[in-house]
């Protein structure tokens, strides 16, 4: 039992050596052990594990390490054809022209959201959209869109989380969310990243169940107020036919 138990722990720090490369492109073992309080010496035995099986390579000058190509070949059976990710790209660039800022699909998870897809503006300045992204449901258009149309659990879940940011009034927050319900579209000005700004809209399904946020964002000088006002039918819109491919 003892020797069982191990092998899990061995497994969960195995995984979230790999997670700590969801916000990082190449990280060195002393950074690895401190972002999971974890020795050297148990981190640097299973780096040389992941390393052997492919799914991180080291670089000899740096020591540093990064994700391998095994994870390549892992994502390339990740999408499937009714897999949102790939369902609506071709919207999600029509929608990228109309506008000519970037686009970004958003589904819940827990109390955060994450960036499942992306389509980068052609603009010379524009948002750059990461995808696999994770952010806070407290702030930001899509945030706000994925809580306002959810259970209302969701939304005591999200108010009553240890990480809320202290500068977000809950009060306004929740007032915010009756406003998004009554105009179908949700508005955020660098409420989470300074010079940034995003306008988004909720995807439901055949069965109006909602799936995921749909958002255009870019710089705040050029994704004005009145801009994202203008903006909003047309997300909307793509979003309503974004939803009538969803099953």
């Amino acid at each position: 039992m003892d020797e069982q138990k191990a092998n899990v722990r061995s497994v969960e720090r195995a995984l979230d050596i790999l997670l700590c490369f969801t916000d990082a492109t190449d990280l060195g073992l002393s950074e690895i052990s401190s972002r999971l309080s974890l020795h050297k010496s148990t981190v640097h035995r299973l780096l040389a594990t992941l390393e052997n099986k492919g799914f991180l390579i080291r670089d000899v000058q740096t020591e540093k390490y990064r994700l391998g190509f095994r994870i390549w070949e892992l994502s390339a059976n990740l999408t499937h054809n009714d897999d949102p990710a790939t369902l609506l790209l071709p919207e999600m660039e029509r929608l990228r022209d109309l506008v000519e800022e970037t686009i970004s699909l958003y589904v819940r998870d827990g109390n955060e959201r994450i960036r499942i897809q992306a389509v980068q503006s052609r603009q010379p300045i524009r948002r750059v959209a990461p995808i696999g992204a994770r952010m806070p449901l407290a702030v930001g258009a899509s945030s706000k869109v994925l809580v306002a149309y959810a259970e209302p659990y969701v939304l005591e879940q999200v108010l009553n989380d240890a990480n809320w940011p202290e500068y977000v009034n809950r009060e306004a927050y929740v007032e915010q969310l009756d406003q998004i319900r009554r105009q179908g579209f949700a508005t955020s000005v660098e409420e989470r990243e300074l010079g940034t700004a995003a306008v988004a809209a909720p995807v439901f399904n055949r069965n109006g169940q909602l799936v995921a946020s749909i958002a255009a964002s870019g710089p705040s000088n050029r994704l004005t107020p009145e801009k994202m006002s203008e903006y909003a039918p047309y997300i909307m819109e793509a979003a309503y036919r974004m939803g009538k491919m969803m099953k």
